[in-house]
Protein backbone atom coordinates (compact mmCIF):
# COMPACT_ATOMS: atom_id res chain seq x y z
CA UNK A 1 0.00 0.00 0.00
CA UNK A 2 1.21 3.37 -0.92
CA UNK A 3 2.76 5.41 2.10
CA UNK A 4 0.74 9.15 3.49
CA UNK A 5 1.88 11.53 5.05
CA UNK A 6 -0.82 12.68 7.68
CA UNK A 7 1.47 14.53 9.96
CA UNK A 8 2.40 17.28 7.38
CA UNK A 9 1.95 20.34 8.50
CA UNK A 10 -0.73 21.98 6.30
CA UNK A 11 -1.57 25.76 7.00
CA UNK A 12 -5.01 26.64 6.75
CA UNK A 13 -4.99 30.23 8.25
CA UNK A 14 -6.30 32.50 5.69
CA UNK A 15 -7.85 30.02 3.50
CA UNK A 16 -11.77 30.85 4.40
CA UNK A 17 -11.43 27.49 6.81
CA UNK A 18 -14.82 28.00 9.05
CA UNK A 19 -12.93 25.86 11.71
CA UNK A 20 -9.79 28.19 11.74
CA UNK A 21 -10.86 31.54 11.25
CA UNK A 22 -12.95 30.97 14.09
CA UNK A 23 -10.07 31.69 16.49
CA UNK A 24 -7.94 33.96 14.04
CA UNK A 25 -5.18 36.02 15.87
CA UNK A 26 -5.65 33.41 18.96
CA UNK A 27 -3.53 31.09 20.26
CA UNK A 28 -6.48 28.43 20.43
CA UNK A 29 -6.10 25.26 18.96
CA UNK A 30 -9.40 24.65 17.22
CA UNK A 31 -10.51 21.09 17.57
CA UNK A 32 -14.34 21.79 17.49
CA UNK A 33 -16.07 21.20 13.75
CA UNK A 34 -16.10 17.86 11.79
CA UNK A 35 -13.62 18.52 9.22
CA UNK A 36 -10.29 17.22 9.04
CA UNK A 37 -6.80 18.89 8.36
CA UNK A 38 -6.17 16.47 6.48
CA UNK A 39 -5.27 17.38 2.32
CA UNK A 40 -7.93 15.08 0.17
CA UNK A 41 -6.61 12.26 -1.04
CA UNK A 42 -4.63 12.73 -4.55
CA UNK A 43 -6.79 10.61 -6.91
CA UNK A 44 -9.73 13.73 -6.16
CA UNK A 45 -7.30 16.50 -6.59
CA UNK A 46 -6.26 14.92 -9.34
CA UNK A 47 -9.54 14.50 -10.73
CA UNK A 48 -10.82 18.01 -9.73
CA UNK A 49 -7.74 19.38 -11.37
CA UNK A 50 -8.79 17.61 -14.70
CA UNK A 51 -12.47 18.66 -14.54
CA UNK A 52 -11.07 22.65 -14.62
CA UNK A 53 -8.91 21.92 -16.89
CA UNK A 54 -11.60 21.52 -19.49
CA UNK A 55 -12.39 24.71 -18.66
CA UNK A 56 -16.72 24.42 -18.73
CA UNK A 57 -18.17 24.44 -15.39
CA UNK A 58 -21.87 24.59 -16.33
CA UNK A 59 -24.61 22.93 -15.00
CA UNK A 60 -24.69 19.14 -14.49
CA UNK A 61 -26.63 15.94 -13.68
CA UNK A 62 -25.26 13.26 -11.37
CA UNK A 63 -22.81 11.02 -13.93
CA UNK A 64 -24.67 7.66 -14.37
CA UNK A 65 -21.06 6.33 -13.88
CA UNK A 66 -21.18 8.18 -10.31
CA UNK A 67 -24.48 6.39 -9.59
CA UNK A 68 -23.14 3.02 -10.55
CA UNK A 69 -20.19 3.63 -8.50
CA UNK A 70 -22.20 4.16 -5.54
CA UNK A 71 -23.97 1.23 -6.24
CA UNK A 72 -20.78 -1.11 -5.97
CA UNK A 73 -19.30 0.98 -2.86
CA UNK A 74 -22.18 0.39 -0.81
CA UNK A 75 -22.34 -3.79 -2.01
CA UNK A 76 -18.26 -3.56 -1.51
CA UNK A 77 -18.39 -2.00 1.94
CA UNK A 78 -21.55 -3.05 3.98
CA UNK A 79 -22.60 -6.07 1.39
CA UNK A 80 -26.05 -3.61 1.10
CA UNK A 81 -27.85 -4.17 -2.56
CA UNK A 82 -29.45 -0.65 -3.72
CA UNK A 83 -30.75 0.01 -7.21
CA UNK A 84 -29.69 3.06 -9.02
CA UNK A 85 -33.13 5.13 -8.68
CA UNK A 86 -32.83 5.02 -5.30
CA UNK A 87 -30.01 7.48 -5.49
CA UNK A 88 -31.55 11.21 -4.54
CA UNK A 89 -28.36 13.54 -4.59
CA UNK A 90 -27.65 16.58 -2.55
CA UNK A 91 -25.57 19.36 -1.61
CA UNK A 92 -25.27 18.44 1.77
CA UNK A 93 -26.04 15.73 4.36
CA UNK A 94 -27.98 18.74 6.75
CA UNK A 95 -30.43 19.38 3.18
CA UNK A 96 -31.41 15.76 3.48
CA UNK A 97 -32.01 15.80 7.03
CA UNK A 98 -34.34 18.76 6.60
CA UNK A 99 -35.56 17.41 3.60
CA UNK A 100 -36.58 14.25 5.66
CA UNK A 101 -38.41 16.13 8.28
CA UNK A 102 -40.79 18.09 5.48
CA UNK A 103 -41.26 15.27 3.39
CA UNK A 104 -42.87 12.83 6.18
CA UNK A 105 -45.94 14.19 8.09
CA UNK A 106 -47.76 17.35 8.39
CA UNK A 107 -47.17 20.34 10.26
CA UNK A 108 -47.67 19.94 14.31
CA UNK A 109 -46.78 16.50 14.01
CA UNK A 110 -43.89 14.92 15.86
CA UNK A 111 -39.72 13.76 15.08
CA UNK A 112 -38.28 11.88 17.58
CA UNK A 113 -34.42 11.65 18.07
CA UNK A 114 -32.28 10.83 20.85
CA UNK A 115 -29.45 12.93 23.25
CA UNK A 116 -27.20 14.13 23.08
CA UNK A 117 -27.18 14.28 19.23
CA UNK A 118 -25.37 16.37 16.10
CA UNK A 119 -27.57 19.95 16.54
CA UNK A 120 -29.08 19.63 12.66
CA UNK A 121 -31.10 16.92 14.16
CA UNK A 122 -32.18 19.27 16.99
CA UNK A 123 -33.30 22.13 15.00
CA UNK A 124 -34.44 20.61 12.17
CA UNK A 125 -37.66 19.52 13.73
CA UNK A 126 -38.61 23.25 14.42
CA UNK A 127 -37.59 24.96 11.23
CA UNK A 128 -40.02 22.21 8.94
CA UNK A 129 -43.01 23.24 11.75
CA UNK A 130 -42.70 19.92 13.33
CA UNK A 131 -42.69 19.35 17.19
CA UNK A 132 -39.28 18.05 18.16
CA UNK A 133 -39.70 15.20 21.00
CA UNK A 134 -36.31 13.40 22.59
CA UNK A 135 -35.09 10.80 24.75
CA UNK A 136 -31.86 10.52 26.10
CA UNK A 137 -29.32 7.69 25.27
CA UNK A 138 -28.35 5.94 27.90
CA UNK A 139 -24.50 4.90 28.57
CA UNK A 140 -23.15 1.70 30.54
CA UNK A 141 -19.83 -0.32 30.27
CA UNK A 142 -20.46 -1.24 26.40
CA UNK A 143 -20.91 2.58 25.58
CA UNK A 144 -24.03 4.45 24.30
CA UNK A 145 -27.51 2.88 23.26
CA UNK A 146 -31.04 3.84 22.39
CA UNK A 147 -32.87 3.79 25.54
CA UNK A 148 -36.15 1.47 23.83
CA UNK A 149 -38.71 2.02 27.06
CA UNK A 150 -38.37 5.40 27.05
CA UNK A 151 -38.45 5.85 23.09
CA UNK A 152 -42.09 3.97 23.16
CA UNK A 153 -43.25 5.57 25.57
CA UNK A 154 -42.24 8.79 24.35
CA UNK A 155 -44.38 8.63 21.32
CA UNK A 156 -48.13 9.63 20.35
CA UNK A 157 -49.95 9.12 17.07
CA UNK A 158 -48.97 12.15 15.96
CA UNK A 159 -44.76 10.84 15.77
CA UNK A 160 -44.10 10.27 12.17
CA UNK A 161 -40.33 10.54 11.98
CA UNK A 162 -37.23 9.04 14.33
CA UNK A 163 -34.02 10.46 13.34
CA UNK A 164 -31.17 7.94 13.86
CA UNK A 165 -27.80 9.15 13.75
CA UNK A 166 -25.18 5.75 13.06
CA UNK A 167 -22.52 5.62 14.01
CA UNK A 168 -22.99 8.47 16.70
CA UNK A 169 -22.41 11.89 16.57
CA UNK A 170 -21.09 12.45 19.27
CA UNK A 171 -20.53 9.68 21.20
CA UNK A 172 -19.35 7.36 18.41
CA UNK A 173 -21.44 4.11 19.33
CA UNK A 174 -21.86 2.04 16.47
CA UNK A 175 -24.89 0.29 17.18
CA UNK A 176 -25.30 -3.71 16.60
CA UNK A 177 -27.60 -5.00 13.90
CA UNK A 178 -29.81 -6.29 17.43
CA UNK A 179 -30.34 -3.03 18.46
CA UNK A 180 -31.33 -1.42 15.21
CA UNK A 181 -34.05 -4.62 14.50
CA UNK A 182 -35.31 -3.69 18.05
CA UNK A 183 -35.34 0.03 16.80
CA UNK A 184 -37.20 -1.15 13.77
CA UNK A 185 -39.24 -3.49 15.17
CA UNK A 186 -40.77 0.17 17.40
CA UNK A 187 -40.88 1.87 14.07
CA UNK A 188 -43.46 -0.71 12.78
CA UNK A 189 -45.44 -1.20 15.47
CA UNK A 190 -46.10 2.92 15.58
CA UNK A 191 -45.48 3.72 11.86
CA UNK A 192 -42.39 5.99 11.88
CA UNK A 193 -40.52 6.49 9.01
CA UNK A 194 -36.61 6.37 10.12
CA UNK A 195 -34.02 9.03 8.39
CA UNK A 196 -30.78 7.49 9.12
CA UNK A 197 -27.27 9.89 9.25
CA UNK A 198 -24.62 7.55 8.08
CA UNK A 199 -22.39 9.67 7.27
CA UNK A 200 -19.54 7.99 9.28
CA UNK A 201 -20.47 4.58 8.26
CA UNK A 202 -16.54 4.19 6.58
CA UNK A 203 -14.75 5.60 9.60
CA UNK A 204 -15.22 2.97 11.90
CA UNK A 205 -11.89 2.35 14.17
CA UNK A 206 -12.83 -0.56 16.22
CA UNK A 207 -11.56 -3.78 14.38
CA UNK A 208 -14.24 -5.67 16.54
CA UNK A 209 -17.12 -3.68 15.20
CA UNK A 210 -18.77 -2.76 11.40
CA UNK A 211 -21.06 -0.50 10.36
CA UNK A 212 -24.25 -1.97 9.44
CA UNK A 213 -26.79 0.20 7.11
CA UNK A 214 -30.07 0.85 9.01
CA UNK A 215 -32.30 0.12 5.66
CA UNK A 216 -30.34 -3.87 5.48
CA UNK A 217 -31.33 -5.36 8.27
CA UNK A 218 -34.79 -6.08 6.52
CA UNK A 219 -37.18 -5.84 3.98
CA UNK A 220 -39.67 -3.48 6.70
CA UNK A 221 -36.42 -1.39 7.18
CA UNK A 222 -35.48 -0.81 3.82
CA UNK A 223 -39.31 0.13 3.07
CA UNK A 224 -39.22 3.05 5.76
CA UNK A 225 -35.92 4.38 5.66
CA UNK A 226 -34.40 7.67 4.05
CA UNK A 227 -30.14 6.60 4.23
CA UNK A 228 -27.97 9.95 4.12
CA UNK A 229 -24.60 8.79 3.15
CA UNK A 230 -21.57 11.28 1.66
CA UNK A 231 -17.91 11.44 1.04
CA UNK A 232 -17.33 14.32 2.70
CA UNK A 233 -16.26 13.02 6.45
CA UNK A 234 -14.60 10.13 4.92
CA UNK A 235 -12.10 11.74 2.31
CA UNK A 236 -12.56 15.50 3.90
CA UNK A 237 -14.21 17.24 1.23
CA UNK A 238 -17.14 18.50 3.24
CA UNK A 239 -16.54 21.61 1.44
CA UNK A 240 -17.55 20.43 -2.48
CA UNK A 241 -20.56 19.55 -0.98
CA UNK A 242 -22.02 16.32 -2.51
CA UNK A 243 -23.98 13.74 -0.22
CA UNK A 244 -26.85 11.46 -1.23
CA UNK A 245 -29.87 9.62 -0.15
CA UNK A 246 -30.78 5.88 -0.55
CA UNK A 247 -34.93 5.45 -0.67
CA UNK A 248 -35.92 2.55 -1.44
CA UNK A 249 -39.66 2.68 -1.12
CA UNK A 250 -40.64 4.69 -4.34
CA UNK A 251 -44.04 6.46 -2.57
CA UNK A 252 -41.30 8.35 0.05
CA UNK A 253 -39.39 9.26 -2.59
CA UNK A 254 -41.49 11.02 -4.25
CA UNK A 255 -42.58 12.84 -1.54
CA UNK A 256 -38.82 13.16 -0.55
CA UNK A 257 -38.15 14.83 -4.19
CA UNK A 258 -41.16 17.15 -3.73
CA UNK A 259 -40.29 18.78 -0.78
CA UNK A 260 -36.99 19.57 -2.70
CA UNK A 261 -38.29 21.07 -5.45
CA UNK A 262 -37.37 24.90 -6.33
CA UNK A 263 -35.70 24.93 -2.98
CA UNK A 264 -32.84 22.39 -2.99
CA UNK A 265 -29.93 22.92 -5.85
CA UNK A 266 -27.78 20.81 -7.76
CA UNK A 267 -24.92 19.29 -6.85
CA UNK A 268 -22.29 21.14 -8.21
CA UNK A 269 -19.63 19.70 -11.08
CA UNK A 270 -17.00 19.49 -9.10
CA UNK A 271 -18.75 17.69 -5.80
CA UNK A 272 -19.63 15.06 -8.46
CA UNK A 273 -16.21 14.86 -9.84
CA UNK A 274 -14.58 14.55 -6.24
CA UNK A 275 -17.38 11.52 -5.16
CA UNK A 276 -16.84 9.50 -7.91
CA UNK A 277 -12.87 9.80 -7.71
CA UNK A 278 -12.72 9.04 -3.98
CA UNK A 279 -15.06 6.19 -4.35
CA UNK A 280 -13.23 4.50 -7.08
CA UNK A 281 -9.57 5.41 -5.78
CA UNK A 282 -9.81 6.53 -2.93
CA UNK A 283 -9.71 3.50 -0.52
CA UNK A 284 -5.77 2.57 0.11
CA UNK A 285 -5.58 6.32 1.34
CA UNK A 286 -8.75 6.07 3.29
CA UNK A 287 -7.15 2.55 4.96
CA UNK A 288 -4.17 4.44 6.14
CA UNK A 289 -6.19 7.36 7.65
CA UNK A 290 -8.61 4.91 9.57
CA UNK A 291 -5.24 3.28 10.73
CA UNK A 292 -3.81 7.19 11.87
CA UNK A 293 -7.23 8.12 13.31
CA UNK A 294 -7.40 5.06 15.71
CA UNK A 295 -3.79 5.87 17.06
CA UNK A 296 -5.29 9.09 17.61
CA UNK A 297 -8.07 8.29 19.00
CA UNK A 298 -6.09 5.91 21.47
CA UNK A 299 -3.91 8.80 22.48
CA UNK A 300 -7.06 11.11 23.28
CA UNK A 301 -8.54 8.23 25.34
CA UNK A 302 -5.49 7.38 27.81
CA UNK A 303 -4.84 11.20 27.75
CA UNK A 304 -8.42 12.12 29.08
CA UNK A 305 -7.93 9.17 31.84
CA UNK A 306 -5.58 10.86 33.33
CA UNK A 307 -7.42 13.92 33.63
CA UNK A 308 -9.12 13.61 36.60
CA UNK A 309 -12.36 14.83 36.47
CA UNK A 310 -13.08 14.28 32.84
CA UNK A 311 -14.18 11.02 31.33
CA UNK A 312 -15.04 9.15 28.07
CA UNK A 313 -15.80 6.22 26.20
CA UNK A 314 -14.06 5.73 23.76
CA UNK A 315 -15.57 6.23 20.16
CA UNK A 316 -15.76 2.95 17.91
CA UNK A 317 -16.01 5.46 15.60
CA UNK A 318 -16.06 8.72 13.57
CA UNK A 319 -12.67 10.83 14.65
CA UNK A 320 -15.11 12.69 17.68
CA UNK A 321 -14.47 12.34 21.31
CA UNK A 322 -17.13 12.51 23.60
CA UNK A 323 -15.82 14.06 26.87
CA UNK A 324 -17.81 14.31 30.26
CA UNK A 325 -16.54 17.85 31.84
CA UNK A 326 -19.44 17.70 34.17
CA UNK A 327 -16.96 17.22 37.16
CA UNK A 328 -15.31 20.10 36.56
CA UNK A 329 -17.66 22.11 38.31
CA UNK A 330 -17.42 24.96 35.49
CA UNK A 331 -20.61 26.37 33.76
CA UNK A 332 -19.13 26.31 31.14
CA UNK A 333 -16.57 24.26 30.16
CA UNK A 334 -16.05 25.15 26.15
CA UNK A 335 -15.11 28.07 27.26
CA UNK A 336 -12.40 27.03 29.99
CA UNK A 337 -10.95 25.02 27.54
CA UNK A 338 -10.95 28.11 25.43
CA UNK A 339 -9.06 29.67 27.78
CA UNK A 340 -6.50 27.06 27.76
CA UNK A 341 -6.05 27.25 24.27
CA UNK A 342 -8.33 24.51 22.72
CA UNK A 343 -11.42 25.16 20.85
CA UNK A 344 -13.80 22.24 21.49
CA UNK A 345 -17.14 21.92 20.49
CA UNK A 346 -19.69 22.82 23.24
CA UNK A 347 -21.74 20.04 24.60
CA UNK A 348 -25.42 22.08 24.96
CA UNK A 349 -25.35 22.65 21.10
CA UNK A 350 -25.77 18.55 21.42
CA UNK A 351 -28.56 19.02 23.93
CA UNK A 352 -26.06 17.34 26.98
CA UNK A 353 -24.55 20.83 29.12
CA UNK A 354 -21.26 19.79 30.76
CA UNK A 355 -19.98 18.29 28.06
CA UNK A 356 -17.33 18.58 25.51
CA UNK A 357 -16.66 17.16 21.73
CA UNK A 358 -13.00 17.16 20.62
CA UNK A 359 -12.35 16.44 16.89
CA UNK A 360 -9.00 14.19 16.89
CA UNK A 361 -8.96 14.60 12.97
CA UNK A 362 -5.55 16.17 12.98
CA UNK A 363 -1.74 15.61 12.99
CA UNK A 364 -0.74 14.20 15.78
CA UNK A 365 1.73 16.67 17.08
CA UNK A 366 -0.89 19.61 17.47
CA UNK A 367 -3.34 16.84 19.09
CA UNK A 368 -0.49 16.01 21.83
CA UNK A 369 -0.21 20.17 21.80
CA UNK A 370 -3.89 20.32 22.48
CA UNK A 371 -4.22 17.61 25.40
CA UNK A 372 -1.28 18.69 27.11
CA UNK A 373 -3.20 22.35 27.10
CA UNK A 374 -5.95 20.41 28.94
CA UNK A 375 -3.91 18.52 31.19
CA UNK A 376 -2.33 21.82 32.73
CA UNK A 377 -5.91 23.67 32.42
CA UNK A 378 -7.15 20.91 34.59
CA UNK A 379 -4.35 19.92 37.04
CA UNK A 380 -4.83 23.99 37.65
CA UNK A 381 -8.20 23.26 38.89
CA UNK A 382 -7.44 20.30 40.80
CA UNK A 383 -4.62 22.51 42.62
CA UNK A 384 -7.07 25.34 43.14
CA UNK A 385 -9.38 22.83 44.65
CA UNK A 386 -6.79 21.06 47.27
CA UNK A 387 -5.52 24.37 48.02
CA UNK A 388 -9.29 25.80 48.62
CA UNK A 389 -9.84 22.48 50.90
CA UNK A 390 -6.36 23.01 52.54
CA UNK A 391 -7.16 26.17 53.50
Amino acid sequence: MPSFDFDRPIDRHDTASLKWEKYAGKDIIPLWVADMDFAAPAPVLNALQRRIEHGVLGYTRPPSSLDQTVVAMLQQQFGWCIAPEWLVWLPGLVTGINVACRAVGDAGDGVVTATPVYPPFLTAPQLSWRELVTVPLRQDDTGWHWDLDRLEHSLSPRTRLLLLCSPHNPVGQVFRPEELADLVAICERHDLVICSDEIHGDLVLDPACRHVPTASISPAAQNRCITLMAPSKTFNIPGLGCSFAVIADAHLRRRFRRSMAGIVPDVNVLGYTAAEAAYRHGWDWHRALVDYLRTNCDLVCEAVSRMPPLKTHCPEATYLAWIDARELNHPDPAAFFESAGVGLSDGRDFGAAGYVRLNFGCRRALLEDALARMRQAVSGVDHQASSSSAS
